[in-house]
């Protein structure tokens, strides 16, 4: 149950808020980015950690989240309102934290110690950063998204800049690390671990700078009426009961799983397919570049499309895009990276149209879920979401690391003719059968078409305005 601040007068929404919230998940992203597509790298080629060992380690800590995650959702619907708001202030508090956790685990001065400590030190700096320190901030700044505003289309464009944000710290990790870390030896290209680590220190510097940008420039203007009873009755055994009959949230959260298990898997199989498959970083950072101009493309038409057909629809006909253009690399299988390069970009587009309206459609999810059990769990409904986020980023690494040990790739075999063919394939199949099921999962199995969407909107401010 909302209402709108009244208790002091606030600014309008505006510019403002979405440069704020934009800045919020580049924040986010200098860290999320650099684990999801350098750490496998990191680890096997600098740590000497087999790929395997790092993604069953990547997966083990989402049983950790199952648990950080919902308790950080409980503890953000149960917070006090402060006079900044009720998710600013963990912003503020965990930045600080969650880059130096980030830090941490990219330590190439470790590179010598015994197999055993670096597996353990993975283990314990990876759920350290992932499951505490990242949980703490990400599950309130995602939840802030209502608190901003309540109209639907400040909303998707809160989703659009936030988006944007996370494609600009993908634009500078994916060009930067490229650019710096990597030296030719033999004429192959190989990660230089010493200058990976200050690297990953100069993101978590930006990492921290960019989240005290999001704390200063947006302003939570819808608060929640608090209802002792309805809370009281609202446990965490009932959040999951209500979860599990929530169509919405539930086929959302498996949209989530399958999309990071495309996305990720390209952005890790990159570095791959580039150093290794064609022999040039430097293309990396060019097919970087066009992943920009192609997720730059979704958000101008992401919006007027949505407004027009509905989030869900559109982004339907944009992964079955993506799922085109991967097989066609698949059987064409380039000779000329700039080819390949400029195949994939058409990839990023498609998967760019969803990405925009994502956290759109969270929120939608979220009103959802409010008509259906009569009581607004901003934090913990966002929580179950993160979680998710989450697995499909572990099943990416774990499905990707079994992959590259299943083609025999390790340090000494990464250049041998038959891995390389292995490396190809598990980046353009797997990205394709992520974004076909994709695609099949909002089709067929979320409800929250746009018709939907609309009547939802009115009931709610139809209940809101009798309150």
């Amino acid at each position: 149950m909302m209402k709108e601040n009244q208790q002091k007068m606030v600014r309008p929404f505006g510019l403002r808020d979405k440069l704020g919230y934009m800045f919020g998940d580049f924040g986010n992203d200098f860290t999320f980015v650099l684990s999801s597509s350098f750490l496998l790298k990191f680890y096997t080629d600098v740590m000497g950690v087999s790929a395997g060992v790092v993604g069953i380690i990547m997966m083990l800590a989402r049983f950790v989240d199952a648990f950080t995650d919902v308790a950080m959702g409980r503890i953000c619907d149960r917070s006090r309102v402060t006079p900044v708001g009720k998710f600013k202030p963990w912003i503020r508090r965990m930045c600080g934290p969650v880059a130096i956790a980030s830090f941490l685990i990219y330590q190439s001065s470790l590179a010598d110690m015994p197999m055993a400590f670096k597996i353990g030190y993975l283990l314990v700096t990876y759920i350290l950063w992932g499951s505490i320190f990242y949980t703490a901030v990400n599950i309130p700044y995602g939840s802030m998204a209502s608190a901003i505003s309540a109209e639907p289309g400040d909303r998707q464009s809160l989703s659009t800049y936030r988006s944007m944000g996370a494609t600009l710290a993908g634009l500078v990790i994916g060009a930067g690390v490229p650019l710096v870390a990597y030296d030719k030896i033999d004429g192959n290209a190989v990660l230089n671990g010493g200058r990976f680590t200050i690297v990953a220190g100069i993101f978590s510097i930006m990492a921290v700078v960019c989240y005290l940008l999001c704390y200063a420039l947006t302003t939570e203007r819808v608060l929640p009426e608090r209802n002792d009873e309805v809370e009281k009755n609202n446990s965490v055994r009932v959040m999951f009961r209500n979860a599990g009959k929530n169509r919405a949230l539930l086929s959302i959260i498996a949209a989530s799983i399958v999309m990071l298990l495309a996305q990720l898997t390209m952005q890790s199989m990159a570095n791959y397919v580039f150093p290794n498959y064609y022999g040039s970083p430097e293309a990396q950072i060019i097919s970087t570049f066009m992943m920009v101009i192609g997720m730059i493309g979704a958000a101008a038409v992401a919006k007027p499309l949505a407004s027009r057909y509905g989030k869900a629809e559109i982004s339907v006909v944009a992964n079955l895009l993506a799922v085109a253009v991967c097989i066609l690399l698949y059987f064409y299988r380039p000779e000329n990276v700039w080819v390949y390069v400029l195949i994939q970009a058409a990839s990023w587009f498609g998967l760019g149209v969803f990405t925009m309206v994502s956290w759109a459609l969270i929120t939608d999810v979220i009103d959802y879920s409010e008509i259906k059990n009569g009581v607004r769990e901003d934090g913990s409904v966002y929580a179950l979401y993160s979680f998710a986020r989450k697995l499909g980023q572990a099943a990416a690494a774990g499905l990707t690391g079994f992959l590259l040990d299943s083609i025999g790739y390790s340090a000494e075999t990464a250049f041998d003719t038959e891995v390389l063919d292995g490396i190809f394939d598990i980046s353009t199949l797997v990205p394709a059968l992520g974004f076909g099921l994709l695609a099949g999962i909002l089709w067929f199995w979320y409800p929250l078409h746009k018709k939907q969407v609309e009547n939802n909107v009115e009931v709610l401010r139809k209940k809101h305005e009798r309150e």
